[in-house]
């Protein structure tokens, strides 16, 4: 099981929010700063995309490491020792000059946040009990996207006006409330203590176990538990899988953006800031939005083919956005795309947190993150060659096209993993309500 059996500490889900918020808000002002600084320096869509790839690389590379730490060793140590240690490479950051040097410490920088980021989506379904699972994770939501919202448009009013400089100094300041809230946040897990008790919702029943606030430090001796593996999972696998290859076919845009909106567009770093944050706002609305249909959404299956609709919806609003005469009209486009995109990433971290148990959470999500960002790295790469041969408004319509198209190569697998996934239900169903119900095993192990 991979949420908490008592009462639901929303405390603790306000912290890590505004943790996330706060933390999310300086990366993404850091990274949309370099990248207003190298596209208004001259620098091709090669430079950029090299940027991003520093910026991306230490999350896939050390998805192994990071998702077994974040299980093992205790989530406050980890938060504290790497907020500590962004906060002072960026710091470093600010007065780099050396473009080596600049990419060197923006991949320490990713590390960091290989660190944190399994730690704080783990902690977040350890926090809550199942039915309050959606409305947390729309929260945690809601803080990151509005932290990526807030950051280019604060990038581009910073570096307009004050250079690289003052942002990355913001930046390093924001990784302070990271570790603040590592401190203040009373749910742990990792380590020796892995749980905290919390007074249940009711009093306890004669002979059961102690009620703890997350999973039971029992969980993870069990053979099931630590034997989970992703590929296991055949759900699982078909959703890792479409996030992966969609973001892969549309990656590119990330990099072709800055392109189209300054160049093509004719826009300031004001407008491109605000204009990129309409995507984000729009994640924040998709999250709250169709959170309640993470709810209702009881078959995984269905929750899986529901996320690759939406999957659909953003890269359709990618194509659309090839059309525009001016950057303000992508406004519309890419608020609608950010709602799908937000609706699918509550729609993931449910579908995880169910099938999950909760003493291997950390590498899950660390496994997780590795797949899309590895994917990413494939769009970014892709961006910075296609940008040596063609203008960037027909790249954007490549971009939109090649990811309606991987949504489509995807929709048979996606189907048949749902359909196998409500028989083997059904034979559970079935063994379970026989005479010899009781000694039926639910696996755990997916």
């Amino acid at each position: 099981m991979s949420f908490t059996s008592a009462r639901s500490r929303w405390s603790d889900v306000w912290l890590a929010t505004v943790a996330r918020g706060v933390s999310s808000c300086g990366d993404f002002l850091a990274a949309s700063a370099l990248t207003l600084a190298l596209q208004s320096a001259g620098a091709g869509g090669t430079a950029v995309s090299g940027l991003l790839i520093a910026a991306t690389l230490p999350l896939v590379a050390l998805a192994p490491l990071t998702g077994r730490l974040a299980d093992r060793v205790d989530s406050r140590t980890l938060l504290v020792g790497a907020g500590l240690a962004q906060a002072a490479i960026c710091l470093a950051l600010a007065y780099a000059r050396h473009p080596a040097l600049v990419i060197g410490l923006v991949a320490l920088l990713a590390a960091g946040l290989a660190v944190t980021q399994p730690v704080l989506s783990a902690l977040v379904p350890a926090m809550v009990r199942p039915a309050d699972l959606p409305r947390a994770s729309a929260l945690n939501q809601t803080a990151g996207t509005l932290g990526a919202l807030a950051g280019p448009a604060l990038a581009g009013l910073l570096v307009g006006g004050f250079g690289t400089r003052l942002p990355l100094l913001v930046d390093a300041a924001s990784y302070l409330v990271l570790v603040a809230a590592g401190l203040l946040i009373r749910t742990r897990r990792g380590g020796s203590r892995f749980t905290v008790p919390v007074k249940p919702e009711a009093g306890p029943t004669p002979g059961a176990e102690p009620v703890t606030h997350g999973a039971k430090p029992a969980a993870g001796t069990g053979p099931a538990a630590g034997g989970w593996r992703l590929r296991r999972d055949p759900l699982l696998v078909a959703m890792v899988a479409s996030l992966a290859g969609v973001i892969g076919a549309v990656g590119a845009i990330n990099v072709v953006e800055v392109f189209f909106i300054r160049e093509t567009l004719g826009s300031s770093t004001t407008v491109y800031g605000l204009v990129t944050g309409s995507w984000t706002l729009g994640v924040v609305l998709g999250a709250w939005a169709l959170a309640p249909l993470a709810r209702r959404l009881t078959d995984d299956g269905r929750l899986l083919g529901t996320g690759l609709f939406l999957l659909g919806g953003c890269c359709l609003a990618v194509l659309g956005s090839a059309a525009v005469p001016s950057a303000w009209l992508l406004v519309p486009v890419w608020l609608l795309g950010g709602v799908a995109n937000g609706g699918d990433n509550v729609l993931n971290n449910v579908l995880l947190a169910r099938r999950v148990p909760q003493v291997v959470l950390g590498r899950a999500y660390a496994v997780f993150g590795a797949a899309t960002q590895g994917a990413s790295m494939v769009g970014f790469a892709a961006g910075g060659l296609l940008l040596e041969l063609a203008e960037p408004r027909p790249l954007v319509a490549v971009c939109g096209l090649a990811g309606l198209l991987a949504v489509g190569a995807f929709a048979v697998p996606v189907a048949r993993a749902a359909r196998v996934e409500r028989a083997a239900t059904a034979r559970r169903g079935s063994a379970a309500s026989g005479p010899d119900a009781e000694l039926a095993t639910p696996s755990v192990a997916r």
